[in-house]
């Protein structure tokens, strides 16, 4: 615990990288990890195999992803705890988070037959590529248990400004899994099932490193006080700030989801370009998540000690080095923009549509800097609530932008109607802050 910054320890530039950095480096290496996957399994010189590791992949993380309120939901709860000194909660928090987090990874393997059967059907594929992906996602589906409780030991982490933690649970587990991934595909040719084992052990490895790393919370005898982690009233706002992000998460996709279906009906080429321009968007989320964690983290700790002046401190120096780290992006996307295009394909008809819509990517940054870093900031307060209330806003304001726009402009009505959103988000929540400010005076 002693690397541990207490929450009255001055809110400053290096206690705000502190956070930041090592988020971002574990970010970057969660694309090392499909890339190593994919060429692995490229080695057996078919295309079947590695179109069923990668639809595999998709469909579950899909599935998981509808558990990202769990990450969420606890780095703000557990960092308000933490900045009340409420030990106890901070330790009851961690049982909670893994209690649900199991129970969901159990849902899934009990349901996995209905829900691969209902994703074959969004997105079918071949009977050959189906047949393997299936054979990838029943071994796979088995470590659900540990990826989705690792969702509540990253959020409890993040909320102690154990980021660092993070980052080596991270590299370690993509580390086992690329190893792992040469053994048993290249070394034992197993193929595709070497792939599914290889990620299965380490979730479940990085699952345990987890634990490891959170092991001071179980010498506090909290963690299994069950009157506590019982606790009526704790659950059911810990039920409700879960689903309201859930509720919000699930809005935000069904603007990217609708995005990518609507670009189809552009053609073939226009829909890979809009696809390859999405990685843009990635990386600048990538790239942010650092920060909004700090803010979450610090405005969490500052909503739970009560105090405004330094809940005001943490946004805002989260924010200015999220605002320094978004024009780096919008002049490296500029600048290299084609650079990058080229690299993601060498389709040239692709090249040649996402140049057209490059000017987009940008400024997208910029245009959802605010939306990025006030989620991180609602999130820490457990404003779940407006977040949940001012997506919704939002996704009328995209709906009614895509209505109006796409048949006047195609696909740059696409792009605009979206970015639109971006926009919608972040001045509904940016309306929002003045009373999550007032809420936390009146607490003091």
């Amino acid at each position: 615990m002693a690397d541990i910054p207490p929450p009255s320890a001055p809110i400053t530039h290096r206690r705000v990288l502190a956070i930041s950095i090592p988020i971002v480096l574990s970010n970057a290496t969660v694309p090392i990890l499909g890339t190593v996957d994919t060429a692995v399994v490229g080695q057996m010189g078919e295309a079947v195999p590695i179109g069923a590791v990668g639809i595999g992949a998709i469909i579950l993380s899909a599935l998981y992803w509808v558990f990202g309120f769990l990450r969420m939901g606890t780095t703000g709860l557990t960092s308000q705890a933490h900045g009340a000194g409420q030990t106890g909660e901070v330790a009851a928090m961690l049982t909670r988070a893994l209690m649900i987090g199991l129970a969901g990874g159990i849902a899934v393997i009990a349901l996995q037959s209905l829900l691969f059967r209902g994703a074959f059907l969004v997105s079918p594929a071949s009977a050959e590529v189906e047949a393997l992906a299936r054979d990838y996602m029943q071994i796979r589906v088995w470590s659900a248990p540990a990826i989705i409780a690792l969702y509540g030991v990253t959020g409890w982490l993040i909320a102690q400004e154990r980021t660092t933690a993070v980052l080596v649970q991270q590299v370690a587990m993509n580390g086992i899994n690329i190893l792992l991934d040469l053994w048993f595909v290249l070394g034992l040719d197993w193929g595709v099932t070497g792939v599914a084992w290889a990620t299965f052990i380490a979730e479940w490895s990085g699952l345990l490193l987890g634990l490891w790393l959170c092991r001071a919370a179980f010498r506090v005898p909290a963690w299994r006080d069950w009157p506590r982690v019982f606790h009526a009233p704790r659950l059911r706002e810990m039920i409700a700030v879960n689903r309201d992000i859930l509720l919000r998460s699930l809005m935000l996709q069904g603007i990217f989801v609708s995005f990518l279906f609507i670009g189809g009906d552009f053609g073939d080429v226009t829909l890979a370009a809009n696809q390859v321009l999405l990685q843009f968007l990635h990386i600048t989320a990538y790239a942010l998540d650092g920060f909004a964690f700090a803010a979450e983290a610090l405005v969490g700790q500052a909503f739970g000690r009560g105090d405004r002046a330094r809940l005001r401190r943490g946004a805002l120096l989260a924010c200015l080095w999220g605002g320094i780290i978004t024009l780096g992006l919008c002049a490296v996307f500029a600048v290299f923009g084609r650079t990058i295009i080229d690299l993601m394909t060498t389709a040239e008809g692709v090249r040649e549509a996402a140049r057209v819509y490059l000017v987009y990517m940008v400024f997208a940054p910029a245009l959802g800097l605010a939306s990025w870093m006030l989620d991180g900031i609602f999130i820490g307060a457990t404003r779940a609530r407006d977040m949940r209330n001012m997506m919704a806003i939002s996704l009328v304001i995209y709906i009614m932008s895509v209505v109006t726009l796409v048949p006047l402009l195609g696909n740059h009505g696409l792009w605009l109607s979206l970015l639109i959103s971006f926009v919608a988000r972040g001045i509904t929540l940016g309306l929002r802050y003045p009373s999550l400010e007032r809420s936390v005076a009146s607490s003091i």
